[in-house]
Protein backbone atom coordinates (compact mmCIF):
# COMPACT_ATOMS: atom_id res chain seq x y z
CA UNK A 1 0.00 0.00 0.00
CA UNK A 2 1.29 3.45 -0.52
CA UNK A 3 2.71 5.25 2.34
CA UNK A 4 0.88 8.69 2.01
CA UNK A 5 0.99 11.01 4.94
CA UNK A 6 -2.60 12.84 5.68
CA UNK A 7 -1.13 16.35 3.78
CA UNK A 8 -1.58 14.36 0.62
CA UNK A 9 -4.90 14.32 0.51
CA UNK A 10 -5.53 17.53 -1.54
CA UNK A 11 -8.74 19.02 -2.39
CA UNK A 12 -10.37 20.65 -5.25
CA UNK A 13 -13.92 21.86 -5.20
CA UNK A 14 -16.25 22.59 -8.48
CA UNK A 15 -19.33 24.61 -7.49
CA UNK A 16 -22.23 25.42 -10.21
CA UNK A 17 -23.81 28.68 -9.54
CA UNK A 18 -27.38 30.05 -10.87
CA UNK A 19 -27.74 33.22 -13.33
CA UNK A 20 -30.64 35.43 -11.48
CA UNK A 21 -31.96 38.37 -13.53
CA UNK A 22 -32.68 40.61 -10.42
CA UNK A 23 -35.85 41.91 -11.92
CA UNK A 24 -37.92 39.03 -12.08
CA UNK A 25 -35.80 36.52 -10.03
CA UNK A 26 -36.48 34.15 -13.14
CA UNK A 27 -33.04 32.46 -14.46
CA UNK A 28 -31.22 34.14 -17.12
CA UNK A 29 -30.10 32.72 -20.08
CA UNK A 30 -27.01 35.23 -20.22
CA UNK A 31 -25.15 33.81 -23.72
CA UNK A 32 -22.16 32.87 -21.40
CA UNK A 33 -20.87 36.46 -21.23
CA UNK A 34 -19.98 35.91 -17.39
CA UNK A 35 -18.43 32.86 -18.23
CA UNK A 36 -16.13 34.70 -20.97
CA UNK A 37 -15.29 37.73 -17.98
CA UNK A 38 -14.26 35.34 -15.81
CA UNK A 39 -11.86 33.53 -17.83
CA UNK A 40 -10.13 36.56 -18.67
CA UNK A 41 -9.75 37.02 -15.02
CA UNK A 42 -9.45 33.17 -13.74
CA UNK A 43 -8.85 31.26 -16.99
CA UNK A 44 -9.83 27.57 -16.83
CA UNK A 45 -11.41 28.10 -13.03
CA UNK A 46 -14.77 29.28 -14.98
CA UNK A 47 -16.26 27.21 -17.48
CA UNK A 48 -19.77 27.06 -19.14
CA UNK A 49 -22.52 24.13 -18.72
CA UNK A 50 -25.09 22.73 -20.45
CA UNK A 51 -27.23 25.22 -19.52
CA UNK A 52 -26.49 28.96 -20.22
CA UNK A 53 -28.02 30.09 -16.84
CA UNK A 54 -25.88 27.62 -15.11
CA UNK A 55 -21.59 28.87 -14.08
CA UNK A 56 -19.57 26.15 -13.26
CA UNK A 57 -16.47 27.43 -11.03
CA UNK A 58 -13.66 25.17 -9.74
CA UNK A 59 -10.81 25.64 -7.17
CA UNK A 60 -6.91 24.79 -8.03
CA UNK A 61 -5.54 21.75 -6.43
CA UNK A 62 -5.22 23.08 -2.54
CA UNK A 63 -3.32 21.51 -0.25
CA UNK A 64 -5.32 22.36 2.80
CA UNK A 65 -8.89 23.08 3.57
CA UNK A 66 -7.56 26.59 4.32
CA UNK A 67 -6.36 27.14 0.59
CA UNK A 68 -9.72 25.69 -0.61
CA UNK A 69 -11.69 28.30 1.45
CA UNK A 70 -9.60 31.40 0.19
CA UNK A 71 -9.83 30.16 -3.62
CA UNK A 72 -13.89 29.32 -3.28
CA UNK A 73 -14.28 32.88 -1.47
CA UNK A 74 -12.24 34.40 -4.03
CA UNK A 75 -14.26 32.63 -7.11
CA UNK A 76 -17.62 33.35 -5.38
CA UNK A 77 -16.86 36.96 -4.84
CA UNK A 78 -14.98 37.78 -8.33
CA UNK A 79 -18.39 35.50 -10.17
CA UNK A 80 -20.77 38.11 -8.09
CA UNK A 81 -19.15 41.06 -9.19
CA UNK A 82 -18.56 40.39 -12.60
CA UNK A 83 -22.36 39.52 -12.97
CA UNK A 84 -22.81 42.15 -10.95
CA UNK A 85 -21.30 45.00 -13.60
CA UNK A 86 -23.73 43.34 -16.42
CA UNK A 87 -27.03 43.86 -14.12
CA UNK A 88 -27.03 40.21 -13.03
CA UNK A 89 -27.05 38.43 -9.91
CA UNK A 90 -25.88 34.79 -8.71
CA UNK A 91 -26.94 32.40 -6.23
CA UNK A 92 -25.98 28.66 -5.10
CA UNK A 93 -29.37 26.40 -4.88
CA UNK A 94 -29.97 22.66 -6.20
CA UNK A 95 -32.81 23.86 -8.24
CA UNK A 96 -34.18 27.64 -9.11
CA UNK A 97 -37.66 27.57 -6.87
CA UNK A 98 -39.72 28.52 -9.79
CA UNK A 99 -38.02 28.95 -13.66
CA UNK A 100 -39.23 26.29 -15.74
CA UNK A 101 -36.77 24.45 -17.17
CA UNK A 102 -38.01 24.84 -20.80
CA UNK A 103 -37.39 28.52 -21.11
CA UNK A 104 -33.58 28.68 -20.85
CA UNK A 105 -31.18 27.89 -23.34
CA UNK A 106 -28.32 25.15 -24.10
CA UNK A 107 -25.05 26.54 -24.64
CA UNK A 108 -24.18 26.29 -28.17
CA UNK A 109 -20.94 23.43 -27.65
CA UNK A 110 -20.64 20.39 -29.96
CA UNK A 111 -20.28 18.14 -26.69
CA UNK A 112 -23.60 19.78 -24.84
CA UNK A 113 -25.50 19.10 -28.25
CA UNK A 114 -24.41 15.65 -28.31
CA UNK A 115 -25.91 14.86 -24.75
CA UNK A 116 -29.32 16.60 -25.50
CA UNK A 117 -29.47 14.77 -29.21
CA UNK A 118 -28.71 10.90 -26.72
CA UNK A 119 -30.12 11.92 -23.57
CA UNK A 120 -33.40 14.66 -25.22
CA UNK A 121 -36.07 15.59 -22.39
CA UNK A 122 -33.71 13.93 -19.59
CA UNK A 123 -31.28 16.54 -21.00
CA UNK A 124 -33.30 19.53 -21.30
CA UNK A 125 -35.03 19.38 -17.88
CA UNK A 126 -31.34 18.95 -15.94
CA UNK A 127 -31.48 22.31 -14.93
CA UNK A 128 -30.43 21.67 -11.57
CA UNK A 129 -26.60 23.14 -9.63
CA UNK A 130 -23.99 20.67 -7.97
CA UNK A 131 -21.18 20.49 -5.48
CA UNK A 132 -18.15 18.77 -6.99
CA UNK A 133 -15.26 17.70 -4.07
CA UNK A 134 -11.88 16.18 -6.04
CA UNK A 135 -10.03 14.30 -3.19
CA UNK A 136 -6.27 13.96 -4.44
CA UNK A 137 -5.01 10.29 -3.90
CA UNK A 138 -2.08 9.06 -6.40
CA UNK A 139 -2.60 5.32 -6.03
CA UNK A 140 -5.54 4.12 -8.01
CA UNK A 141 -5.50 1.54 -6.21
CA UNK A 142 -5.78 2.98 -3.15
CA UNK A 143 -8.36 5.58 -4.38
CA UNK A 144 -10.93 2.57 -5.10
CA UNK A 145 -9.96 0.99 -1.80
CA UNK A 146 -11.20 4.24 -0.14
CA UNK A 147 -13.96 4.73 -2.38
CA UNK A 148 -16.11 1.37 -2.53
CA UNK A 149 -16.06 1.77 1.44
CA UNK A 150 -16.78 5.43 1.50
CA UNK A 151 -19.61 4.99 -0.41
CA UNK A 152 -21.65 4.38 2.81
CA UNK A 153 -21.02 7.66 4.22
CA UNK A 154 -22.59 9.42 0.53
CA UNK A 155 -25.89 9.61 2.42
CA UNK A 156 -24.85 11.37 5.72
CA UNK A 157 -23.11 14.09 4.06
CA UNK A 158 -25.78 14.29 0.99
CA UNK A 159 -28.01 15.19 3.42
CA UNK A 160 -25.99 17.87 5.02
CA UNK A 161 -26.26 19.60 1.69
CA UNK A 162 -30.14 19.02 0.92
CA UNK A 163 -30.72 22.32 -0.59
CA UNK A 164 -33.18 22.04 -3.65
CA UNK A 165 -36.52 21.96 -1.89
CA UNK A 166 -38.89 23.60 -4.75
CA UNK A 167 -39.23 22.40 -8.43
CA UNK A 168 -41.09 24.74 -11.37
CA UNK A 169 -43.02 26.91 -8.49
CA UNK A 170 -43.77 23.69 -6.42
CA UNK A 171 -42.78 22.65 -3.04
CA UNK A 172 -42.31 19.22 -3.54
CA UNK A 173 -42.35 17.88 -0.33
CA UNK A 174 -37.89 16.64 -0.72
CA UNK A 175 -35.61 18.60 0.48
CA UNK A 176 -33.00 17.88 -2.14
CA UNK A 177 -35.40 17.49 -5.51
CA UNK A 178 -31.99 18.14 -7.44
CA UNK A 179 -31.42 14.32 -7.10
CA UNK A 180 -35.00 13.40 -8.55
CA UNK A 181 -33.93 15.05 -11.59
CA UNK A 182 -30.75 13.95 -11.69
CA UNK A 183 -32.00 10.40 -11.79
CA UNK A 184 -33.44 10.29 -15.14
CA UNK A 185 -30.00 10.29 -16.74
CA UNK A 186 -28.14 6.59 -16.86
CA UNK A 187 -25.10 6.20 -15.21
CA UNK A 188 -25.77 8.06 -11.83
CA UNK A 189 -26.70 7.04 -8.59
CA UNK A 190 -24.50 5.20 -5.40
CA UNK A 191 -21.58 3.19 -7.50
CA UNK A 192 -21.01 -0.22 -7.54
CA UNK A 193 -18.57 -2.58 -5.61
CA UNK A 194 -15.36 -2.85 -7.83
CA UNK A 195 -13.32 -5.99 -6.40
CA UNK A 196 -10.57 -4.30 -8.03
CA UNK A 197 -8.86 -1.16 -10.03
CA UNK A 198 -9.25 -4.41 -13.26
CA UNK A 199 -12.54 -4.76 -12.93
CA UNK A 200 -13.71 -1.39 -13.15
CA UNK A 201 -11.20 -0.27 -15.87
CA UNK A 202 -12.91 -3.15 -17.73
CA UNK A 203 -16.26 -1.76 -17.50
CA UNK A 204 -15.44 1.67 -18.32
CA UNK A 205 -13.49 -0.04 -21.68
CA UNK A 206 -16.91 -2.42 -22.27
CA UNK A 207 -19.28 0.70 -22.22
CA UNK A 208 -16.68 2.50 -24.79
CA UNK A 209 -15.84 -0.09 -26.90
CA UNK A 210 -19.86 -0.91 -27.21
CA UNK A 211 -20.92 2.43 -27.56
CA UNK A 212 -22.74 3.50 -24.17
CA UNK A 213 -20.50 5.61 -23.77
CA UNK A 214 -17.75 7.62 -25.71
CA UNK A 215 -15.38 8.60 -22.72
CA UNK A 216 -15.31 7.52 -18.54
CA UNK A 217 -16.94 11.12 -18.01
CA UNK A 218 -20.42 10.19 -18.80
CA UNK A 219 -20.37 7.98 -15.83
CA UNK A 220 -22.15 10.25 -13.52
CA UNK A 221 -22.32 8.34 -10.33
CA UNK A 222 -22.59 10.20 -6.98
CA UNK A 223 -19.05 9.32 -6.24
CA UNK A 224 -16.10 8.03 -8.82
CA UNK A 225 -12.46 7.03 -8.97
CA UNK A 226 -11.96 10.01 -11.70
CA UNK A 227 -10.78 8.95 -14.97
CA UNK A 228 -8.61 11.36 -15.89
CA UNK A 229 -7.29 12.91 -12.28
CA UNK A 230 -5.66 11.26 -9.52
CA UNK A 231 -8.64 12.21 -7.18
CA UNK A 232 -11.77 10.03 -5.73
CA UNK A 233 -14.70 12.81 -6.83
CA UNK A 234 -17.42 13.46 -4.40
CA UNK A 235 -20.88 14.41 -6.66
CA UNK A 236 -23.38 13.83 -4.69
CA UNK A 237 -23.82 16.95 -3.06
CA UNK A 238 -26.81 19.60 -3.57
CA UNK A 239 -24.42 22.74 -4.24
CA UNK A 240 -24.81 24.35 -0.68
CA UNK A 241 -26.27 28.12 -0.10
CA UNK A 242 -23.44 29.84 1.91
CA UNK A 243 -19.21 29.38 1.36
CA UNK A 244 -18.95 27.53 5.42
CA UNK A 245 -21.47 25.05 4.62
CA UNK A 246 -19.32 24.40 1.20
CA UNK A 247 -16.29 23.93 2.86
CA UNK A 248 -17.65 22.16 6.09
CA UNK A 249 -18.74 19.52 3.50
CA UNK A 250 -15.41 19.28 1.51
CA UNK A 251 -13.50 19.39 4.75
CA UNK A 252 -16.20 16.01 6.05
CA UNK A 253 -15.11 14.69 2.28
CA UNK A 254 -11.18 14.76 3.03
CA UNK A 255 -11.64 13.60 6.47
CA UNK A 256 -13.32 10.36 5.81
CA UNK A 257 -10.97 9.55 2.95
CA UNK A 258 -8.46 10.14 5.60
CA UNK A 259 -9.41 8.22 8.32
CA UNK A 260 -10.43 4.95 5.79
CA UNK A 261 -6.46 5.13 4.72
CA UNK A 262 -5.69 5.27 8.40
CA UNK A 263 -7.63 2.13 9.04
CA UNK A 264 -6.35 0.77 6.10
CA UNK A 265 -2.43 1.29 7.15
CA UNK A 266 -3.59 -0.50 10.87
CA UNK A 267 -5.04 -3.59 7.88
CA UNK A 268 -8.55 -2.78 9.50
CA UNK A 269 -11.78 -1.77 7.27
CA UNK A 270 -14.90 -0.92 7.10
CA UNK A 271 -18.10 -3.13 6.62
CA UNK A 272 -18.30 -3.09 2.66
CA UNK A 273 -22.68 -2.67 2.11
CA UNK A 274 -25.00 -3.59 -1.05
CA UNK A 275 -25.60 -0.33 -2.85
CA UNK A 276 -29.22 -1.47 -2.82
CA UNK A 277 -29.24 -0.87 1.10
CA UNK A 278 -27.21 2.13 0.60
CA UNK A 279 -29.71 3.37 -1.75
CA UNK A 280 -32.23 3.32 0.99
CA UNK A 281 -30.64 6.07 3.22
CA UNK A 282 -29.89 8.12 -0.06
CA UNK A 283 -33.52 8.21 -0.66
CA UNK A 284 -34.62 8.95 2.99
CA UNK A 285 -31.59 12.17 2.99
CA UNK A 286 -33.32 13.13 -0.12
CA UNK A 287 -36.91 13.55 1.36
CA UNK A 288 -36.11 14.45 4.70
CA UNK A 289 -32.66 15.86 4.71
CA UNK A 290 -31.62 15.67 8.07
CA UNK A 291 -34.41 15.48 9.90
CA UNK A 292 -36.26 12.31 10.84
CA UNK A 293 -34.15 8.64 10.32
CA UNK A 294 -31.51 7.16 8.42
CA UNK A 295 -30.60 3.28 8.67
CA UNK A 296 -27.89 1.94 10.65
CA UNK A 297 -26.90 -1.42 8.86
CA UNK A 298 -24.75 -2.20 11.67
CA UNK A 299 -27.38 -2.13 14.60
CA UNK A 300 -29.97 -3.14 11.46
CA UNK A 301 -32.00 -0.20 13.07
CA UNK A 302 -33.07 3.02 12.93
CA UNK A 303 -31.12 6.40 13.93
CA UNK A 304 -32.11 9.66 13.78
CA UNK A 305 -29.93 11.17 11.04
CA UNK A 306 -28.70 13.98 13.21
CA UNK A 307 -27.08 10.68 15.45
CA UNK A 308 -25.00 9.08 12.46
CA UNK A 309 -23.79 12.36 11.33
CA UNK A 310 -22.19 13.57 15.54
CA UNK A 311 -20.99 9.64 15.01
CA UNK A 312 -19.59 10.38 11.97
CA UNK A 313 -17.64 12.89 12.97
CA UNK A 314 -16.67 10.97 16.20
CA UNK A 315 -15.47 8.31 14.03
CA UNK A 316 -13.14 10.75 11.96
CA UNK A 317 -12.18 12.69 14.94
CA UNK A 318 -8.32 11.44 14.73
CA UNK A 319 -7.89 12.66 11.63
CA UNK A 320 -9.33 16.24 11.71
CA UNK A 321 -6.15 18.20 13.73
CA UNK A 322 -3.74 16.19 11.14
CA UNK A 323 -5.89 17.46 8.63
CA UNK A 324 -5.75 21.08 9.79
CA UNK A 325 -9.88 21.31 9.50
CA UNK A 326 -11.00 20.90 12.69
CA UNK A 327 -11.98 24.68 12.96
CA UNK A 328 -14.04 24.20 9.52
CA UNK A 329 -15.66 20.65 10.23
CA UNK A 330 -16.79 22.37 13.29
CA UNK A 331 -19.29 24.41 11.06
CA UNK A 332 -21.11 21.10 10.47
CA UNK A 333 -23.11 21.23 13.95
CA UNK A 334 -24.04 24.52 13.08
CA UNK A 335 -25.69 22.80 9.99
CA UNK A 336 -27.73 20.27 12.32
CA UNK A 337 -28.92 23.32 14.43
CA UNK A 338 -30.10 25.84 11.93
CA UNK A 339 -31.23 23.64 9.00
CA UNK A 340 -29.39 23.11 5.66
CA UNK A 341 -30.32 25.16 2.67
CA UNK A 342 -33.49 23.64 2.50
CA UNK A 343 -34.80 24.04 5.91
CA UNK A 344 -34.02 27.64 5.53
CA UNK A 345 -35.28 27.88 1.83
CA UNK A 346 -38.86 26.58 3.53
CA UNK A 347 -38.84 28.69 6.69
CA UNK A 348 -38.92 31.74 4.07
CA UNK A 349 -41.46 30.31 1.90
CA UNK A 350 -43.25 29.70 5.39
CA UNK A 351 -43.03 33.44 6.41
CA UNK A 352 -43.60 34.95 3.02
CA UNK A 353 -45.94 33.01 0.64
CA UNK A 354 -43.43 34.16 -1.78
CA UNK A 355 -41.23 32.31 -4.58
CA UNK A 356 -39.57 35.87 -4.78
CA UNK A 357 -38.87 35.89 -1.37
CA UNK A 358 -37.09 32.78 -1.64
CA UNK A 359 -34.66 33.58 -4.66
CA UNK A 360 -33.84 37.01 -2.72
CA UNK A 361 -32.61 34.88 0.20
CA UNK A 362 -30.84 32.61 -2.23
CA UNK A 363 -28.83 35.88 -3.42
CA UNK A 364 -28.58 37.34 -0.34
CA UNK A 365 -26.69 34.29 1.47
CA UNK A 366 -24.28 33.98 -1.97
CA UNK A 367 -21.02 35.70 -0.34
CA UNK A 368 -21.67 34.90 3.33
CA UNK A 369 -19.28 32.72 5.32
CA UNK A 370 -21.04 32.43 9.06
Amino acid sequence: MSNLNLSSFTIGIEEEYMVIDPLTRELKSHEQRIVHEGQKLLKDKVKAEMHQAVVEVGTDICNNIDEAFADVVNLRKSMAEIAGSMGLSLGASGTHPFSHWHSQLITDNIRYQEIVNELQEAARSNLIFGLHVHIGITDRRLALDIANTARYFLPHVYALSTNSPFWVGRSTGYKSYRSKVFDKFPRTGIPEYFESIEAYDKYINLLIKTNCIDNAKKIWWDMRVHPFYNTIEFRVCDVPMTINETMAIAALFQAICAKLYKLRKQNLNFIIYQRALINENKWRASRYGIDESMIDFGKETEVPTRRLILELLDFVDDVVDELGSRHIINFIEKILERGTGADRQLKVYEETNSMISVVDYINSQFLTNV
